[in-house]
């Protein structure tokens, strides 16, 4: 998923059927919304075609081509397909997505030193930091006053996120709107699985006698026994148990920094020299006791074993979707990968990649993001027709805005039931998976390839649709909860006595959920911008090396050297800025438990 958590966080279908929001886990970072109308399952419904539109007195009689900058986004271009029909026939816009995923990140640094980033921004928290006092935000705070949907969330939601800037923002405007908000509470987790745990083929974990996994050790010599039983796929494609890429690290590594969430440290966003449990508790990533360094030596020990993908330091994450979907990979561990494999369909037979539990380990979760999830949605101040790019911006948080975007169109990907809920079709339970060709009145082409490049919500599917009562989500649809008592599930809720893997995790004692912090950490000054870039390509250039070392005499001696190194490059300042930050997010989380 894109870089770090900022990445959409989906939670695809737990067991059983995919959840049509995947399209967020193509992003190189994770896992919604409002109402717009009822989807009435044709993209032509809306104004297209009309001058203005009567509810706001909008003119939409001239084309307008939106520049999107996105940070969500690992796709460049304009938006077509089936959502770019869509908006077109609806608004009379197109959106030109310039994606730094794809571009890489001098797109960022050429642009804003040009003044202008473009029309509408999804850009992270440390960004929007520099560009508000550069003057490269809009004040919207007026505009979103009198929208159908957006206005419902200030008080509670973008005006606590927008006032956290107090330094660069005394006056409380509102200049952006935080992603993936939810409207359940500051402390609640509404998955059911977490963001981070360790995921494996049923079937193929089955066949080699489902063994207790006690620890790390454990799920080495299990992955080695399902890659002896397991080599190959049925139309014979490798079958690897480790894989690994490199396009998504940014402070740190980023497969490391993931998996050290299992054992209760996190790496907050806007650091990357430390890492932080539950309890507040902070370690630098380099100290010999670090859970960085643990993963690392995990990672190694895989190698050693011949159990990581030879491939992992050419690839890129496109060629690891494809393995994915094809089922040539043992372990998985952002929750959101079940969605390329997963279906109802093999979930009858038994097939499908589920939790698999390590009894040492005890997950760091963040809670359902109240208050957002790092990046923001805000518009560029040179954009011209801020108003119709607002209009958008309040349908994507409204019903219909977020039905398309998380579940595609009524009639094809879901139906309503007899009691007025939704339910998938046949074919939108693998429409994704399958790129199924989308009829030509919905804009043709295939359904993945159609979907929203935005690759971002700003409410996030964990928002009740005002129609249905229920998630925008999907998986939590009580058709959806029906239709996935498969053979799998049964099987797994059988053996882990437990409903879902929150539920095990939390009746075992395995998971500490923490209140989701977003705000304003600070951003960085020249000096120590230098020196965290230089600091975070050794860190993660030895990581690399450390895993691909030739025996452990080589492994420990690069790690020696990169905690000399770093200490050279100015560890101890970044450190310092990075505990700052950290302390913060500690007293905002005691905050947030004590207020709830």
């Amino acid at each position: 998923m894109s870089k770090h958590n900022k990445l959409a966080r989906t939670s695809s279908m737990l067991f059983g059927t995919t959840l049509l929001l995947v399209t967020t886990i193509l992003s190189g970072c994770s896992s919604n919304a409002n109402n717009a109308g009822t989807a009435t399952g044709s993209p032509t419904a809306g104004t297209a075609t009309e001058s203005s539109n009567p509810g706001t007195g909008i003119d939409h009689s001239k084309p307008l081509t939106i520049n999107v900058f996105d940070n969500a986004a690992n796709y460049q271009g304009e938006q077509t397909g089936w959502y770019g029909k869509l908006i077109k026939d609806k608004f009379n816009i197109t959106l030109n997505i310039l994606s730094p995923q794809v571009a890489g990140d001098q797109l960022y640094k050429t642009r804003s030193a040009s003044g202008d980033l473009g029309d509408l921004l999804i850009i992270d928290n440390s960004q929007l930091e520099e560009l508000i006092p550069a003057g490269m935000i809009m004040d919207i705070t007026d505009k979103i006053k009198n929208t159908e949907y957006l206005s419902k969330y200030v008080d509670n939601h973008f005006k606590p996120f927008n006032t956290a800037f107090e330094s660069i923002n005394p006056d409380g405007k509102i200049y952006a709107l935080p992603t993936f908000t939810s409207d359940t509470s500051p402390t609640t987790f509404s998955e059911e699985l977490p963001y981070s745990s360790p995921l494996m083929p049923w079937d193929y974990y089955k066949g080699i006698g489902a063994p207790k996994l006690n620890n790390l050790t454990d799920l080495l010599n299990a992955l080695k026994q399902m890659q002896a039983k397991y080599p190959k796929t049925p139309d014979g494609k490798p079958i690897v148990p480790i894989t690994l890429w490199k396009d998504w690290d940014n402070g740190s590594m980023e497969n490391v920094r993931w998996l050290s969430n299992w054992y209760g440290y996190e790496q907050p966003d806007g650091t990357s020299t430390l890492q932080l449990n539950a309890k507040g508790d902070i370690v630098p990533l380099v100290d010999d006791n670090s859970m960085y360094k643990k993963i690392l030596q995990f990672y190694y020990d895989a190698n050693q074993m011949g159990l990581v993908d030879p491939d992992s330091p050419s690839q890129d994450w496109n060629k690891v979707s494809e393995k994915l979907t094809n089922k040539q990979v043992l372990l998985l561990w952002y929750s959101w990968q079940r969605g390329f494999y997963n279906t109802i369909e093999r979930g009858n037979k038994g097939d499908g990649n589920v939790a698999i539990p390590i009894a040492d380990t005890h997950i760091i979760q963040n809670s359902d993001a109240y208050f957002g999830n790092g990046r923001v949605f805000a518009i560029g101040s040179k954009a011209k027709n801020p108003e119709r790019i607002i209009e958008f911006m309040d349908w994507l948080s409204s019903p219909e805005g977020l039905r398309y975007y998380t579940n595609g169109f009524e009639g094809f990907n879901y139906e309503k039931t007899a009691d007025g809920k939704f339910k998938l079709t046949k074919v939108g339970q693998t429409a994704f998976q399958d790129n199924t060709p989308v009829p030509d009145q919905y804009g043709g082409g295939g359904y993945q390839d159609g979907q929203s490049k935005l690759n971002t919500m700003i409410m996030s599917d964990f928002v009740v649709d005002p129609d249905t009562k229920e998630f925008y989500n999907s998986t939590y649809w009580s058709s959806t909860i029906e239709a996935n008592k498969t053979v799998l599930t049964t099987e797994w809720q059988k053996a882990y006595n437990a409903t879902t893997p929150t539920e095990y995790y939390q009746k075992n004692n395995m998971i500490d959920i923490v209140p989701n912090i977003n705000t304003s950490l600070g951003s960085d000054s020249s000096d120590i911008k230098n020196k965290r870039s230089q600091i975070s390509d050794d860190v993660k250039n030895t990581s690399w090396k450390m895993i691909f070392a030739k025996d452990q005499a080589e492994f420990d001696k690069l790690w020696t050297k990169l905690q000399s190194d770093v200490v050279g490059l100015g560890w101890n300042d970044v450190l310092a800025v990075d505990t700052e930050r950290a302390q913060k997010i500690v007293k905002m989380r005691a905050d947030a438990i004590a207020n709830k």
